[in-house]
């Protein structure tokens, strides 16, 4: 059963071109997760990312790049398959309005147990982003 979740859209105070350049290279991944965060490991590559987390492992690899519009990765060696788009829609030469879909195949009982945290967490990272950028 496919499910969609969207972030909200932030106004990231950062130019478009940059913004998608932090986001191309999945080793800066490591950078972003906060050093308080226990019982993860993350191993990256450029083009993949695998997270291990509470005894579950999620890997991520880049299926699309759009320059400076959107990075599009897929899911491997996951518990479900899932799909995640970052979009970067330039605004000015200073901003950029910043996104997350995410596309789940998930069963009822999955989807009731985590639709409502994949928006929050995905809201999350917007909110922290443009946080970051003032």
């Amino acid at each position: 059963m496919s499910a969609q979740y969207s972030s909200k859209h932030g106004l990231v105070k950062c130019p478009c071109e940059m913004l998608y350049m932090n986001f191309t290279d999945l080793r800066n991944f490591k950078n972003m997760i906060p050093q308080n965060v226990e019982d993860i490991s993350v191993e990256a590559e450029f083009d993949q990312i695998k997270f291990n987390a509470k005894g579950m492992s999620f890997g991520l690899r880049v299926e699309e790049r759009c320059p400076y519009s959107k990075i599009a990765l897929v899911s491997y060696d996951s518990p479900f398959n899932f799909a995640i788009q970052f979009h970067f829609d330039k605004k000015d030469s200073l901003f950029t309005e910043f996104y997350i879909e995410v596309q789940a195949e998930l069963n009822g009982i999955m989807k009731m147990m985590l639709g409502g945290k994949i928006t929050e967490a995905l809201n999350k990272v917007v909110d922290e982003l443009v946080e970051h950028s003032r």
